[in-house]
């Protein structure tokens, strides 16, 4: 008996590994037209809630594939 219950619950997390999913837990991306006076700091500071804003901006180079700070008029960034 007991070997069968470890089976049958070994079975049910094999199968809810198998058929998990992220569960969407990160916070919604959004797109952001850079304006002319725009910084990647000021960018960060609006959109970090109060955290560090260095960690916003490494997480804005990271979604944004940017090798530096550098950012344009115009350009579209996806930020969270």
């Amino acid at each position: 008996m007991f070997v069968r219950m470890l089976m049958l619950s070994l079975a049910a997390v094999v199968l809810w590994a198998v058929f998990a999913h992220s569960s969407g837990a990160s916070a919604p991306s959004h797109r952001y037209v850079v304006k002319p006076s725009d910084t990647l700091w000021s960018i960060a500071v609006r959109t970090s809630a109060g955290e560090d804003p260095r960690r916003a901006i490494y997480d804005l180079q990271q979604r944004n594939h940017l090798d530096g700070t550098t950012i344009e008029p115009g350009q579209v960034l996806v930020v969270p």
